[in-house]
Order: structure tokens, then C-alpha cells, then sequence
């Protein structure tokens, strides 16, 4: 099966050191992504009502990205990553979330998550 690889951009309006923090610390995804983010031998373990779920890093550089891996698709070209953008001209800053869907369907059920998450995510920039 060929999965869906997608992008979606998201205007932020806070320091970048800031914005890092949220989307590469336990304490700062517990903030927006899920209930609660706790790490264990390096792996994520993301609580969302009941459930969970875990994932690893597979890459970063602080300040600019971070891509992470569920343990369920180990071994797969499938992640999602947070990238900071900068416009060289205006300075402003936006947020580049990668995934990878299934399907159509799944890509806009993931879409319309993505921008519940990433509001989550500017109100806790808010704070």
C-alpha cells in the first residue's frame, strides 16, 4: 500500500527557543498533543482518555525540527514532524507538520486533527 505523505503549514506568533520547547518536551506536548506525555528508556508514552500510545524520536536538530515515530510503524517510511520555518523577508514563523495517511479519507481525518491539535497548540503559546 503507498501512503499519503502531506504538509501542512501553520503561522505562529512566538520566539522559536519557545515553540521548540512545546513540541519536543514531555512537559511541553502534555501542554496541546495529548492528555498527558511521559518518557521511559527514550521512548513517548502519549495518554490520551484511557488509551495510549508510544513513539520515538528518529531525528531532530533543536530550534529547527523534530520527527518523531510510532512504535507501531517501526520499520516503515511513515512519521510525523515538526519543522520551524522563518520568512527570511518578514521574519514571521510557521509551523510545517508532516504525516503520512492511508487514504483520502484518512488524509482529511488527519488534516482536521492537525488543526484541532495546532489550535491547541497557539493557545498554549498564549500562556
Amino acid at each position: 500500500m503507498s501512503l499519503i505523505k502531506y504538509s501542512l503549514e501553520y503561522p505562529v506568533k512566538t520566539s522559536i527557543s519557545f515553540l521548540y520547547k512545546k513540541l519536543s518536551t514531555p512537559s511541553g506536548l502534555s501542554e496541546w498533543f495529548a492528555d498527558n506525555v511521559n518518557i521511559k528508556d527514550e521512548v513517548l508514552i502519549f495518554y490520551w482518555e484511557g488509551s495510549e500510545d508510544q513513539a520515538i524520536v528518529l531525528k531532530q536538530k533543536k530550534g529547527e525540527f523534530i520527527r518523531y515515530q510510532w512504535l507501531e510503524d517501526k520499520g516503515e517510511e511513515k512519521y510525523f514532524e515538526f519543522r520551524i520555518q522563518i520568512d527570511d523577508m518578514t521574519k514571521d514563523i510557521a509551523l510545517i507538520v508532516t504525516d503520512f495517511a492511508e487514504d483520502e479519507n484518512d488524509k482529511e481525518e488527519g488534516i482536521l486533527l492537525w488543526n484541532k491539535g495546532i489550535g491547541n497548540l497557539k493557545n498554549a503559546l498564549r500562556i
